[in-house]
């Protein structure tokens, strides 16, 4: 199943769209071919959050990867606010699970990466780099190094550079699969927070359907390799209701853990 027209489901018009897309790599092992990805349509609306759910192994972060353009797709097409995507580029940034901080560079250096690639001068990109540092709550840390800091300190710092660079999109590739429960809860309330306040497009790759529900205005659920689309499913429950309580989220949740265990 797949969306088409260059909108979003309310009319907004795509971020990102992606049409007939197909992916094929070879096994290093085997030599064999394989399909990863086949005849896959998606729009992302502006400002919209999308999450990308699916089995282990389903091709979800390889989608991120072609949008990214990390990786070349066999046949298809993505696009970028109309603009084929031919590599990576800065309309794109991407939140990795293992954070890819410089452990050399402080907190301050890292999230200013982006603006420092763009040209931007040390007084203005180090106030970019303080702006998203308070926006992720680590004020007092900006001359810290990645060694000091815990675990979820590190993806607040990983999100932060990403959203100094400006990018048009942010992709995440389960990025809170690293931290403890705890952590992982408070960096998705944090997410949602930071979200509302920059009004950034968000794809966001995971493999639990609780935070696939509570994070995202839709959930895109992917079969089995080869990766299509099984069902997109818009969650409307208001996101300070989304607790197992609520009544309608538990139809929500029930749905996505139905459809994500069809061909279990």
């Amino acid at each position: 199943m797949g969306e088409g027209g260059g909108q979003g489901p309310d009319g907004r018009r795509a971020a990102i769209g992606i049409r007939r897309l197909r992916h094929e790599y070879v096994d290093r092992q085997t030599g064999a071919s394989v399909l990863a990805i086949e005849d896959l349509d998606l729009d992302v609306a502006d400002g919209e959050f999308v999450a990308i759910l699916g089995q282990s192994g389903c091709g979800k972060t390889t989608l991120l990867y072609l949008i990214a353009g990390l990786l070349q797709p066999t046949a298809g097409e993505i696009r970028v606010d109309g603009v084929p995507v031919r590599g990576p580029g800065r309309d794109r940034g991407v939140v990795f699970q293992d954070y890819a901080l410089l452990p050399w560079k402080s907190v301050l250096a890292n999230i200013g990466l982006g603006p420092k690639l763009r040209g931007v001068p040390r007084p203005e990109r180090d106030a970019i780099a303080r702006r998203f540092i308070a926006l992720v709550g680590l004020d007092g840390f900006e001359d810290r190094y990645p060694h000091e800091l815990s675990g979820g300190m590190k993806q607040r710092v990983a999100v932060a550079r990403t959203l100094a660079a400006d990018p048009r999109a942010v992709l995440m590739d389960e990025p809170f699969a690293a931290v403890d429960a705890q952590t992982r809860i408070t960096l998705q309330h944090e997410l949602v927070r930071i979200w509302r306040s920059t009004g950034k497009t968000i794809l966001f790759v995971t493999h639990s359907v609780e935070e696939a529900a509570f994070l995202a205005d839709r959930v895109v659920v992917l079969r089995p390799r080869p990766s299509r689309i099984r069902e997109i499913i818009p969650v409307t429950t208001p996101r300070e209701a989304r607790t197992p309580e609520d009544p309608g989220h538990a139809t929500v949740l029930a749905r996505l853990l139905k459809s994500v265990r069809a061909d279990v």
